[in-house]
């Protein structure tokens, strides 16, 4: 993996191409608000049906590159098996203390793919486990402030939404860099359900959130914790 940088955010997900799908417009936005993000990838995408370690590796790196990102790592686990144990704990945690985030983004625990469900919870257990004093990591405590879990397009019970609409394209532009995944007529089709384009999903989802808050597009998370309003009557988004 490249060297670490102290990061603001570090999204973490089971495949190359999940956080440009569910997340990368947030990210893409906190990038131009001068945020220093990063995302962190537990395997290489070898058993999709489509591409090779090798493509999968080149296009998440021009996907980093689009997005903003200032790191990108990957754990190299095995796809399609990784496992809900203390070693991968560990893993994520070291690299937990070597960014330091302040915010990690996960995927949602309600799931179809396994791999995702267990990277939910191998995240959550190592933001935990990264700030223990005597656990055997390199480098100082570090626990991250706040954790979010983007939706998977399964949950409904959201928390928040974030405004995407200035970078939504830009979002398209980061899936597109997977094109063993997403291009041409064969491989942008039958990727959620049969003759479904995959920006067309993107493009529908996010607009439909967006309806839900008054804007043209957003992405949508969510948090096991009550959020603390300062000031109730500047809340956004009219309640009639």
């Amino acid at each position: 993996m490249p060297e670490p940088v102290t990061l603001d955010v570090l999204a973490i997900a089971a495949h190359p191409d999940d956080i440009e799908i569910t997340c990368g417009g947030t990210l893409i936005k906190l990038a131009a608000m001068g945020r220093v993000t990063g995302a962190l990838d537990l395997t290489r995408g070898e058993m999709g049906t489509l591409g090779d370690e090798r493509s999968r590796k080149a296009e998440a790196a021009q996907a980093g590159e689009v997005m903003g990102l200032s790191w990108r790592g990957n754990l190299a686990l095995p796809d399609s098996a990784v496992a809900y144990n203390q070693e991968n704990k560990l893993k994520i945690a070291q690299v937990i203390r070597d960014t330091k985030p302040e915010l990690v983004i996960l995927p949602h625990w309600e799931q179809r793919h396994p791999d995702h469900l267990t990277c939910s919870r191998l995240g959550y257990d190592a933001c935990f486990l990264a700030g223990l004093k005597k656990i055997n990591l390199q480098g100082e405590p570090y626990r991250p402030r706040k954790i979010m879990y983007v939706s998977y397009f399964r949950n409904t019970d959201y928390s928040f939404l974030v405004d995407i609409s200035k970078y939504f394209e830009k979002k398209c532009d980061a899936v597109r860099a997977y094109r063993s995944q997403f291009g041409g007529e064969v491989t942008a089709k039958q990727i959620f359900q049969p003759g479904l384009d995959i920006f067309d999903l993107m493009r529908t989802r996010a607009a439909a959130l967006g309806q839900l808050v008054g804007v043209q597009y957003a992405e949508a998370f969510t948090i096991k914790e009550h959020i603390l309003i300062d000031d109730p009557q500047k809340i956004p988004v009219q309640s009639i």
